[in-house]
């Protein structure tokens, strides 16, 4: 007799490359769950990532990812001379364009939320109808890093500037349950230093790379904090102000299962580094399904 599966919400956090861990996680669900996923909901990384699997366009975009290179990683990255960001994202949203097509929303299999940030009107906006792709690019637009998204007379940046952990999205859905993937867990302590792993942000002599390097070389403690690029800053204040927003966020809307990615995993630009980080996602979920499992087994 076949088991019932058990419907789910399923929320999937903001972290840069440790996002990649979504997919493996997902992998988990489905091979080691019991569960149905009822409704996605996704911020920065964690909207594209939910986008592309309620659109049944992950397998795809796995397969691209696992196959970048650092050197691919930073030809994505096209230099910005603007003033609302050091990238327009256009080379790897492109990409993402052709992953995912025209597919709007509303007519997803399973229903999708994207989180966003309105930074003129200081709240979080959630996208559930409408293009999928214009979604995820204002979802993944990071403050300084990428430019901002005008949709409906609203600037939208990074969901995970106001919302890294969008719980309350799933509220309104049949589901019986809610599964969360935070990408802010307790450090591991076992990410390579810098000066070890390769530097993305340092890499190559472009106008953008000179000038990083010549500030970090400017800096009285330069030796010492060889290992922290400009990117690097950025991200760990990032980080800082995230891990805070997911703590009130769990404490409001607590999740029936929380999967915990530690959140010095990898870098924020780390996406050379798929096979890993998708693997560690697949791991971690499967100890926090089976914990869940021990505690409330499955009817």
């Amino acid at each position: 007799m076949t088991q019932a599966l058990i419907p789910a919400s399923l929320v999937l956090g903001s972290g840069g490359a440790r996002g990649l861990a979504h997919i493996g996680v997902i992998r988990a669900l489905r091979e080691h769950g019991g569960y149905e996923i009822r409704a996605i909901t996704g911020s920065s990384i964690g909207a594209l990532i939910g986008g592309l699997h309620a659109a049944d366009r992950l397998a795809p975009y796995e397969k691209w990812v696992r196959g970048l290179t650092r050197a691919d990683v930073w030809g994505l990255l096209d230099f910005s001379f603007t003033r609302k960001g050091l990238f327009e994202g256009e080379r790897v949203m492109n990409k993402l364009a052709d992953l995912v097509g025209d597919a709007r929303i509303e007519e997803l299999p399973i229903p999708f939320t994207a989180v966003a940030s309105d930074i003129e009107r200081r709240r979080e906006v959630w996208l559930n109808r409408g293009s999928l792709f214009q979604a995820i690019r204002a979802s993944i637009a990071i403050p300084g890093l990428f430019t901002p998204v005008v949709r409906d007379g609203r600037l939208l940046v990074d969901g995970g500037l106001l919302s890294p952990l969008p719980i309350a999205p799933t509220l309104p859905h049949d589901a019986r349950l809610t599964i969360a993937v935070s990408l802010d867990g307790a450090p591991a302590r076992s990410a390579q230093p810098a000066e070890e792993r390769g530097d993305i942000a340092l890499e190559g002599n472009g106008p953008l790379q000179r000038w990083l390097r010549r500030v970090r070389e400017m800096r009285p403690d330069a030796k010492e904090a060889s290992s922290f690029s400009a990117f690097d800053v950025i991200a760990k204040s990032f980080d800082a102000m995230q891990d805070r927003l997911v703590r009130y966020q769990i404490a409001a809307y607590r999740p029936d299962i929380l999967i915990e990615i530690p959140n010095d995993a990898c870098g924020v630009l780390d996406f050379h580094r798929a096979d890993e980080m998708i693997e560690l996602g697949y791991q971690r979920a499967k100890a926090a399904l089976g914990r869940a499992r021990e505690d409330a087994p499955l009817p």
